[in-house]
């Protein structure tokens, strides 16, 4: 408000700063022009007369024309406190008045009868002069114009007035135009504070739900103002709300999931060992109670593992080291490491390749840890004597997409959105005890820090995930050093 406030004050002051200048200027014009029309009117009345009759206007008396001379210079005198002379060209004075000098302190203080003397020698020239000069006490102002006669110039009339009576009339004008400013500030400032709260109200509501979300309470929307900035505000904020709410959940069944997969392996583990200890497991039994044990600390160790190639996946420190590698090759391998449990599925595994060798740009062990997730989710989810799906395409010259497609379980409507999450798992009735929802996780970690993305795609029967990798040409052994994209 106090910006709002500023502004308008200075937009107030630029206005009056221009409306005096302005004005000033206007006033001194006009009243340069009035001063004009008078001298006029008066040289007019003298060209009036005929010979004979100037002798009359020049003998003192109460001739009509006389009389007529004397109410013009009262009146100038009244209404602009100027003196005015009326000279024949023999320097005769034909109109004179002297109290204006006598009562205007200004006027008598700038009275220089050289001046006024060569003022009138260029007016009766037939010169129009007119002039603003600078007295002792202000500016003053002087108008002479020719008296003519039968097309010649007999004579002169001069008029002069100070700048402090133009002043005065100009006092009044500043005096309405700073009541105006205030008025229009007081206007604008009820505008701006009006303004400001319609700001401010928001605002205010998002610093409050901001305060509950980080003691990690519950927080309300934020309301739209009518203000297409802040609304744009506020359904960010709200999406950043449900976004930190949707990861808080996350995290909380992370948790749970994560202190049931810790508990259930170490409670067998420490059961097992407490009954070896306590010499109740047959010695014939040792064994499998051995291998019960080795399993299930395999089982955590997978868990850690899990966590640390997700941190490390997300990790930006070190740049990725980038070089060509055969692509088609690694899926074969990868195929390989999981023959086992493809076998005891008797799960089909097609491969359809652009070509036989088609090479990728890449960290080629993280390529491999996101082709095992994901052939891993397949084998899971896939049913006995299912199928599995293996492609590559040439997308265009600089890239290749992977598609990694199966016939199983497929993914919920209402998890499609989540799937990416880190420590989501979906349906987690259909899978217990079968990780906490990382490797989908660390796939997406892996290609983003690659600069490159991976999708869920629509399918009629089980999940299809596709993901892209950069080009590379055969045979290339450069390696390249990127930074993360992120």
């Amino acid at each position: 408000m106090m910006m709002f406030a500023v502004v308008i004050l200075l937009s107030v002051l630029l206005m009056l700063v221009v409306f005096a200048i302005s004005s000033r200027q206007a006033q001194i014009d006009s009243r340069i022009n009035e001063l004009k029309v008078q001298a006029y009117d008066i040289a007019y009345l003298a060209s009036s007369l005929n010979e004979g009759s100037i002798a009359e206007l020049l003998t003192p008396g109460r001739s009509t024309t006389r009389q007529m001379m004397e109410r013009k210079l009262r009146a100038i005198y009244e209404d602009y406190a100027a003196y005015c002379l009326v000279v024949d060209r023999s320097g005769r004075v034909t109109g004179y008045y002297s109290q204006v000098i006598n009562q205007h302190q200004e006027l008598a203080s700038h009275w220089d009868s050289q001046e006024v003397v060569r003022t009138l020698a260029r007016v009766l020239q037939g010169e129009e002069v007119i002039t603003q000069i600078q007295g002792p006490t202000g500016p003053m102002f002087t108008v002479a114009v020719p008296w003519k006669q039968l097309g010649g110039v007999v004579g002169a009339v001069y008029i002069q007035t100070a700048a402090q009576n133009i002043q005065a009339t100009y006092a009044q004008i500043w005096q309405q135009a700073i009541l105006a400013a205030l008025f229009t500030l007081l206007v604008g400032a009820t505008i701006a504070v009006f303004y400001t709260r319609r700001l401010v109200r928001p605002l205010k509501g998002m610093a409050a739900s901001a305060g509950l979300m980080a003691r990690g309470l519950p927080a309300p929307p934020a309301k739209d103002s009518g203000i297409l900035e802040l609304d744009e505000l506020s359904s960010a904020f709200n999406r950043m709300s449900r976004q930190i709410q949707d990861t808080e959940e996350t995290r909380k069944a992370f948790i749970a999931n994560l202190s049931h997969e810790l508990r259930s392996p170490m409670t067998s583990i420490q059961g097992f060992v407490q009954g070896l200890l306590d010499d109740t497991v047959k010695p014939e039994d040792q064994k499998q109670i051995l291998r019960i044990v080795l399993n299930e600390t395999k089982r955590l160790g997978q868990l850690v593992s899990g966590l640390l190639t997700l941190s490390r996946a997300e990790a930006q420190e070190k740049p990725l080291a980038l070089a060509p590698f055969n692509l088609c090759e690694l899926i074969r391998l990868v195929l390989i490491t999981r023959i086992q449990q493809l076998e005891e599925k008797n799960i089909q595994v097609v491969t359809a390749f652009d070509r036989d060798d088609m090479h990728a740009l890449g960290a080629r062990d993280q390529v491999e840890q996101v082709l095992i997730n994901l052939l891993d989710n397949a084998i899971r989810f896939t049913p006995a004597g299912g199928r599995i799906s293996i492609s590559v395409q040439e997308q265009n010259k600089k890239t290749l997409a992977v598609t990694v497609k199966d016939n199983g379980l497929g993914i919920l409507p209402e998890d499609a959105g989540k799937i990416f999450d880190r420590f989501y798992k979906a349906d987690q009735s259909h899978t217990p005890g079968e990780g906490v929802g990382l490797g989908l996780a660390i796939v997406k970690a892996i290609l983003e820090r690659h600069g490159q993305s991976i999708q869920l795609l629509p399918t009629q029967e089980g999940a299809a995930f596709r993901f892209t990798l950069d080009s590379a040409r055969e045979g290339s052994g450069r390696q390249h050093a990127v930074e993360s994209p992120r």
